[in-house]
């Protein structure tokens, strides 16, 4: 299965999410908010916590489907009193995604820095003897 990939995610988060639990994440690296640039609801998408210079053949993680997105510029101000006036703004991505299963890395794709990151995962199977 092809699909997006998240990078650098907490392991907590990861852990919740492998609960069945579906969680809301506020992602303000950029090469994430512009890998979530194309994804819709519905769409499964790779979440690791692999960093993405690292993601390479075998890395694990899981696929999870997106429940929503949101992508948004916030604004901040940054005032001391006759010293500094600053004002900045930064891009973040909030996605909500539910837990589908646990994936490990086939192949990796990325065009460009500027580009998101395209993963073929294999779903991970395991069977206790019971």
């Amino acid at each position: 299965m092809e699909c997006t990939a998240l990078t650098g995610i907490s392991h907590d988060v990861i852990k919740d999410l492998r609960l069945g639990r579906a969680r809301t994440l506020e992602l303000h690296s950029t090469h994430n908010v512009i890998t979530l640039k194309g994804v819709e609801p519905g769409t499964p998408i790779f979440l690791t916590s692999t960093n993405m210079e690292d993601l390479g053949i075998g890395d694990q993680g899981i696929v999870a489907d997106v429940v929503g997105i949101t992508i948004t510029m916030k604004r901040l101000i940054e005032y001391s009193p006759g010293v500094v006036y600053e004002e900045r703004e930064r891009m973040s991505a909030r996605v909500k995604v539910k837990f589908c299963c646990n994936s490990s890395v086939k192949t990796v794709t990325q065009d460009s820095m500027f580009s998101p990151v395209f993963v073929e995962v294999v779903k991970c199977c395991s069977y206790h003897a019971g």
